[in-house]
């Protein structure tokens, strides 16, 4: 990867220009949607959690960070079906298209933290010390975003319905993650240590903690993230390496 850093740092550019080409608000439009999810959810959910300090807030948070990892992976699952002619007709390694487009988005989605900020503000009346800590975040969900897409971009070549059944998947994990609830309401403890298995669901934990409450995160919540994005990478680069062989001809 790093001998063909320059290539990487090209892809990653390209990709931007192409993201928001012939646009007139260009990289505000990548605020728009969540932000109106995020209000939607606020408006609907409002009277159900009025007693959780700085609901507002922590609703938009948690939506910019589940956008990240829902971008992320989707970019991936469809990069090497995009840049089909560098594979037929360049020799480099395939994984740098999933890595290039992974890291694409960590940059859209650091921008994206970067503005939330003077909203943070406004609506706590402070920035908490933690607060860059979120950097932290964003390379752990990096690191789980790049495992899963290395295994959606290879399987994607083989089952084009991937993109269908992945875009219903997020659209169901979105009520599996504490974005418009409370963790606190899962109450039977068998229920909550299940549910506290996904890795998004404790990196949406972190999130909150240091960008709203000033919390510094367990590290034990750090050590089951970097976990599973271990296992994704590693079963990422199992199944790229196995399924790759035949890219080109499936192609």
């Amino acid at each position: 990867m790093w001998k063909h850093r320059e290539l990487l740092r090209n892809l990653i550019v390209a990709d931007f220009k192409i993201k928001y080409q012939n646009t007139s608000l260009g990289f505000l439009w990548s605020l728009l949607s969540p932000f109106l999810l995020a209000l939607v959810l606020y408006l609907v959910f409002r009277n159900v959690f009025r007693g959780e300090q700085y609901y507002a807030v922590g609703i938009l948070v948690a939506t910019l960070a589940f956008r990240f990892f829902s971008v992320g992976t989707s970019a991936c699952l469809s990069s090497l079906y995009s840049k089909a002619a560098l594979i037929t007709t360049i020799n480099t390694p395939r994984k740098i298209l999933v890595l290039s487009d992974a890291l694409s988005t960590l940059i859209t989605a650091i921008l994206e933290f970067v503005i939330l900020l003077p909203i943070i503000w406004w609506s706590t009346k402070h920035l908490v010390p933690t607060i860059p800590l979120f950097l932290v975040a964003h390379v752990l969900l990096l690191l789980l975003i790049y495992g899963i897409g290395l295994i959606l971009g290879a399987l994607f070549i083989y089952f084009r319905d991937l993109a269908q059944i992945w875009s219903v998947l997020l659209s169901v994990l979105i009520f599996c993650v504490p974005i418009f609830y409370p963790v606190s309401i899962i109450t039977q403890e068998t229920v909550r240590q299940i549910y506290l298995l996904n890795p998004l669901t404790r990196l949406i934990i972190i999130y909150k903690d240091v960008t709203i409450y000033g919390t510094l995160p367990s590290v034990y919540d750090f050590l089951v993230v970097i976990g599973f994005a271990a296992f994704f990478i590693v079963a990422g680069n199992y199944v790229f390496n196995r399924l790759q062989r035949r890219f080109a001809e499936v192609m």
